[in-house]
């Protein structure tokens, strides 16, 4: 293990890999049917957390919180469509930082969100663009006709409502399965390209390297080559045991699957016919094998070059994802399938190998953990915890709990961003306002279309045994909660049943440690803006 602070040559490279939309559907997590041997591989010589959560369960903000070690409330960011520089235009990022210390860094893929990959201030290299004899792929689908589709529907889009349909009303199918070589798709060919740049940056010793790889699948659209699908018999895949969701939870806990409704042959209104529902776990897990196996040519990549035992590899989920659980598909949750994430770690020089922690642990920890792990100081703006502990000891005592959040997922788009009207107008109406009938039945007088659009934030805190969810007017953090729900993990891992109202000293005292929480954290760094 490194500690304390060393010079910029004798610290260790870091590898790390990003993995969009992966929930913990892994052999090496317990799945009875995910093949994934390269990073079950990694578990049995690293660490794995059982119990690691993301801030936020949607793209952009989940990303922007890790990489700047900073929780939502913090940066602002809540939804896809808002910078991060243009809200926390000082705060200094992961990369950043390494840069500040000697470091040379560089990405592939998706680390931050798309439109907000921070090249001026992040990285100090742009990566491999072209790899000689691989023809780049010609677009998100492998079959011509699924990218003349896709193109057809948002042209008709953009024609009826303009810019608003860029934002996803448009789509090709939801998955393909088609007989190609892995660089036929994005991520099999930017793995080739991290592997070129990781090639570059090993030619200075002297200076040591952050390669970011950050893969899209299994974010939709589920596209694979065949070989992936093939290693699954669908008959055998399992579908989700909890098909509806949770007794008693709140009317706006759960969105009506959005995300996966703009693709095209998704049915707009209903539930998915089984067989298409199972085709569709079929491609997921299909992403699965296939971002799985890039990752092994990663880390021999790695050995190839001798440069193993002088990396951390590190290996993260941005969240979660419902596979059906709860009734829906897609992120954008506060509930334990959503704010969930894989997270392996493996060091050149950890003593504890091959074991799993159940310590809690969140992303927003990966900051001040690799500050540590090569030796430079951590920002104070920083609002992790460094894990590096628990390399050597998994077992020991640690957090208290984790904590996410999430603007109400009812009356939001599939990217967090409000309601437009283009959304309204849609095929989206009706389902819009089936949700909205079930949120005023359940709360009341309380109902008020401005609020719960705008201004209603679920803030969900996990213990050791229970999550909390508190339903708040965002505008006033202190004001009582429009809404509670506690799952009991111990006798309800799925969290089908609400117990808050059986249980109102236990909400209240929870509910005491979750708002402390965010109030240490706003104490402690207030604004990020101006932190260097």
């Amino acid at each position: 293990m490194w500690a304390g602070l060393v010079a910029a040559e004798q610290r260790p490279n870091i590898l790390f890999i990003a993995v969009d939309d992966l929930r913990p559907e892994l052999g090496c997590y317990g799945s009875p049917i995910a093949q994934s041997p390269n990073l079950d591989a990694l578990a049995d010589d690293g660490l794995l957390f059982h119990r690691a959560y993301c801030q936020q369960a949607i793209c952009r903000p989940s990303r922007a919180s890790l990489m700047t070690g900073a929780r939502p409330d913090t940066t602002g960011l809540y939804h896809n469509y808002v910078a991060l520089r243009d809200l926390q235009p000082q705060i200094v990022t992961l990369p950043q930082h390494l840069i500040q210390h000697g470091y040379e860094t560089a990405y592939c893929g998706k680390i931050f969100h798309r439109g907000d990959t921070d090249d001026a201030q992040s990285w100090s290299r742009t990566a491999v663009r072209k790899v000689p004899g691989l023809p780049r792929p010609n677009g998100p689908y492998a079959l011509p006709k699924n990218n003349q589709l896709k193109a057809s529907n948002l042209k008709a889009m953009i024609a009826k409502y303009g810019d608003q349909a860029k934002r996803g009303l448009a789509q090709g199918p939801a998955y393909e399965n088609a007989d190609v070589p892995d660089h036929a798709y994005n991520d099999g060919y930017n793995t080739q390209m991290a592997i070129a740049t990781m090639k570059e940056m090993a030619m200075d010793p002297k200076k040591p390297f952050f390669l970011a790889m950050g893969f899209h699948r299994p974010h939709l659209n589920w596209t694979a080559p065949s070989k992936y699908w093939d290693l699954y018999d669908p008959k055998q895949i399992p579908m989700s045991a909890q098909p509806i969701g949770p007794t008693a939870g709140a009317a706006m806990g759960l969105h009506a699957s959005f995300e996966l409704r703009t693709r095209y042959g998704i049915p707009k209104h209903g539930d998915l016919p089984k067989p298409l529902a199972r085709t569709l776990k079929h491609a997921y897990l299909a992403c699965v094998s296939y971002v799985d196996a890039q990752i092994g040519l990663l880390i021999d990549a790695l050995e190839q070059q001798g440069l193993r035992e002088n990396t951390i590899i590190i290996v993260w989920g941005d969240h979660g994802w419902h596979l059906g659980d709860m009734g829906i598909w897609g992120k954008a949750t506060n509930y334990e399938i959503a704010t969930r994430v894989p997270l392996l770690i493996w060091t050149p020089n950890m003593k504890t190998r091959g074991k799993g922690t159940d310590a809690l642990v969140e992303l927003v920890d990966i900051y001040p953990t690799l500050c540590q792990l090569s030796g430079v100081p951590c920002p104070q703006h920083v609002e992790g915890k460094s894990f590096v502990p628990l390399l050597n000891d998994p077992d020991q005592t640690w957090k208290q709990a984790a904590y996410s959040q999430y603007p109400n997922p009812a009356l939001r788009e599939w990217a967090a961003n409000p309601l437009s009207d283009a959304m309204r107008e849609t095929w989206f109406g009706p389902l819009i306002s089936d949700v909205e009938q079930r949120i005023i039945k359940q709360q009341g007088s309380s109902w008020d279309r401005e609020l719960f659009e705008k201004h209603l934030m679920g803030y969900t805190m996990r213990t050791d045994r229970y999550r909390l969810v508190l339903w708040l007017d965002h505008r006033d953090r202190d004001s009582e909660a429009l809404y509670a729900e506690l799952y009991d993990h111990e006798t309800d891992p799925l969290e089908t049943t609400n117990i808050a109202a059986e249980h109102p000293a236990l909400v209240t005292k929870l509910s005491h440690q979750l708002r402390a929480q965010w109030k240490q954290a706003g104490d402690k760094v207030g604004s990020a803006a101006g932190v260097q």
